[in-house]
């Protein structure tokens, strides 16, 4: 946006489409490098929710999956099995379930991440210097994107 307010380039659904069909193919590639821990997305996904947001019910982990919280329980009970989680009844409401992770959880999360960061850093290493640092820029912006859902906010924060 210029200083006058007017937008000096807008992204009609060609590009927006472009941009999310590139975002998800490196997704996917990043997925292909995980390590054999023979754990799904989802269950992956609960666990590094979990580490991002700390204890929560397992309503809020549904809302924040945006899936019903039915859709959760084969997974969280296999988490449990493996004893990456723990749950248990909420002190100030005996009927919710608060879910948090083990001591066991942190090294596989970690590994985890370590071998997708890797396989990104090396990929990274391959671009010439001007379009490794032009994705160094775009980080910024994609997190403030993703942060606010899209709703207008000023370009300092």
């Amino acid at each position: 946006m210029s200083e006058s307010g007017v937008h000096l380039w807008s992204v009609g659904t060609e590009e927006a489409t472009s941009l999310r069909e590139a975002m998800m193919a490196v997704t996917r590639q990043a997925r292909r490098h995980r390590p054999a821990h023979g754990m799904t997305m989802t269950q992956v996904g609960i666990l590094g929710d979990l580490d991002r947001h700390g204890v929560s019910t397992v309503a809020e982990l549904a809302e924040r999956a945006q899936v019903k919280v039915q859709s959760l329980t084969l997974s969280m009970n296999r988490l449990e099995e493996l004893g990456l989680i723990t749950r248990r009844a909420d002190p100030e409401d005996r009927r919710r379930q608060l879910v948090e992770l083990t001591e066991d959880a942190h090294p596989l999360l970690a590994s985890d991440r370590r071998q997708r960061d890797e396989w990104l850093a090396q990929a990274l290493n391959t671009l010439p210097d001007t379009e490794r640092g032009l994705l160094m820029l775009c980080i910024p912006v994609l997190r403030r994107l993703a942060e606010t859902g899209g709703e207008a906010q000023p370009e300092d924060g």
